[in-house]
């Protein structure tokens, strides 16, 4: 918050670009400035004269820093003045000097048929659909996918906004890097699949993709249907702020739209979830629904749009543009300090290059031509690898922060010695790897007693295998809704677990949640 920047003198002209420097790199390159509000919050306003050299100022600021600016609002304050003032909010954006980009991670969810893939399509093509999923089809992946229309596997997909907050997508026929070189903040949509039967697709992309935000797609016409319970049940469970897309008005009436909000907010409302919803219908409201969204997790802004007539998209658009990355670069130093830790996700053969593996780095940093172990393999053990070069986004990338996600090439290394679940590690690490782990859960529901010898899947982070109850603590069985520290084993092999990280269970209708508390 800025009151007036009117002409400085010199010595306070640079105080405030250390300033802005210091804002842009508290906010990983993001900074909202407010023009004409005191320090303590007063809304004090400028006349049009103050408020175009205030502008004038922070445009040679960011000129100096080498950030862009752009309006996000203005609006007047009603003081007892003849002369209108006003108050105008500012984005200023600048683009990291290591050649890095904002980046977002939002997980979409959402029921089958509910029009996810249809509003990805639109967004990241930048051309309607034409309400037969034309735009969806250049999303999916697999043959069976496009015969049903459905999604199956994980797919990624990219939208840019230049650091004028201008969309930069698929739509002047752009090639995925050439998103990249024009973006300075670039969204990764992780579309999961919306049918039930790929529900445990849709776990694996909300633990291990480390998703920032979750994005959970209603459709308007059928309202909370099938999965949207169990979608929502997860983003709470694993602590993923969430925002609704409300879609397909264009296929109901007002009063069928306003029926799904309050059905929504009815269930937003409710003692286990305590969101507040906040119903955004104009380009002030994206603004404000992104600033408190960032600040208060509990607050959860609906959109309602059409992928087919366009309407409201571009408040989504705002919305998305604005919203912060939320682990702040604090935390970012903090992790970036610890050893180095790669999740392995996906692994791939590549012609000329070899055996790559895609996944997020959870700490620390890694270079190109850094020697890792990697494991555990079935009998434990750790084997050295040595990463030969590295890409995010599809363009490379000589050095990689935690907490970005990317692939790296490990050259002739032996794919059948690999499997998702892994962790690539700095050898001096000494990773913990257990078959026997206890852990703090609550069993969310089940249908059958929960009591020794009983088989689960276990997901924590990016290890998914089958453990069995060895040991209930304290109890011999456990009912819905009840708490305890149960020991598991895996079935197969050891796995690499931390203490603390959380835990997510399942067995046909079984489902628990919780965290590990010792190996």
């Amino acid at each position: 918050t800025q009151l007036k920047l009117v002409n400085p003198s010199q010595y306070r002209f640079e105080h405030l670009v250390t300033q802005m420097k210091w804002r842009l790199q508290e906010g990983r390159g993001e900074a909202v400035y407010q023009i004409g509000v005191e320090d303590n919050g007063l809304l004090v306003g400028l006349s049009e004269e103050e408020m175009r050299a205030s502008l004038k100022t922070l445009r040679r600021m960011a000129e100096k820093v080498g950030a862009d600016i752009t309006v996000l609002r203005e609006r007047e304050v009603d003081y007892d003045s003849d002369v209108p003032r006003k108050i105008t909010e500012v984005l200023v954006r600048k683009v990291p000097d290591n050649q890095q980009f904002l980046d977002l991670r939002v997980a979409v969810l959402g029921n089958v048929d509910s029009g996810k893939s249809t509003l990805l399509g639109v967004l990241t093509q930048g051309e309607l659909d034409n309400g037969r999923g034309r735009a969806r089809l250049n999303l999916f992946r697999h043959l069976h996918e496009i015969q049903s229309g459905r999604t199956s596997s994980i797919s990624f997909e990219i939208l840019g906004f230049n650091s004028k907050g201008e969309v930069v997508n698929y739509s002047d026929s752009r090639t995925a890097e050439e998103i990249c070189e024009s973006s300075s903040k670039m969204i990764t949509f992780i579309d999961l699949a919306g049918h039930h039967k790929y529900l445990k697709t849709t776990i694996f992309g909300l633990t291990s993709y480390c998703p920032d935000f979750a994005m959970l797609v209603v459709s308007a016409n059928t309202g909370i249907a099938g999965t949207t319970r169990e979608h929502l049940g997860l983003a709470m469970a694993l602590k993923v702020p969430f925002f609704i897309v409300i879609s397909k008005v264009d296929l109901c009436s007002k009063a069928t739209v306003e029926r799904t909000v309050k059905q929504l907010e009815r269930i937003l409302k409710q003692p286990g979830c305590n969101k507040l919803p906040l119903l955004v219908n104009s380009d002030d409201d994206a603004v404000t629904a992104a600033q408190q969204f960032a600040q208060s997790p509990n607050i959860t802004p609906i959109f309602t749009l059409s992928s087919v007539s366009g309407e409201n998209l571009d408040l989504l658009k705002v919305f998305l543009n604005i919203l912060p990355p939320l682990t702040n670069s604090k935390e970012q130093e903090e992790l970036m300090q610890q050893l180095t830790e790669f999740q392995v996700d996906e692994i791939y053969t590549v012609p000329e290059v070899g055996t790559v593996v895609g996944g997020t780095l959870s700490s620390g940093i890694c270079r190109e031509g850094e020697n890792l172990v990697v494991g555990p393999t079935d009998d434990g053990k750790f084997l050295r690898l040595k990463v030969c070069s590295i890409q995010r986004n599809r363009s490379a990338c000589r050095v990689l922060r935690a907490g970005q996600a990317a692939t790296l090439a490990l050259g002739s290394f032996d794919r059948s010695l690999l499997r998702k679940g892994m962790v690539m590690v700095s050898p001096e690490m000494n990773p913990t790897i257990c078959s026997v782990f206890e852990a703090e859960i609550v069993l969310l529901f089940h249908a059958t007693t929960f009591r020794k010898g009983f088989q689960v899947t276990v997901h924590v982070g990016n290890v998914r295998q089958t453990a069995v109850v060895e040991k209930i603590h304290g109890k011999d069985k456990l009912r819905t809704g009840e708490k305890a520290v149960v020991r598991f084993r895996f079935i197969k092999h050891p796995e690499y677990l931390k203490i603390g990280a959380k835990l997510l269970f399942r067995e046909g209708v079984t489902k628990g949640i919780g965290h590990v508390t010792d190996l």
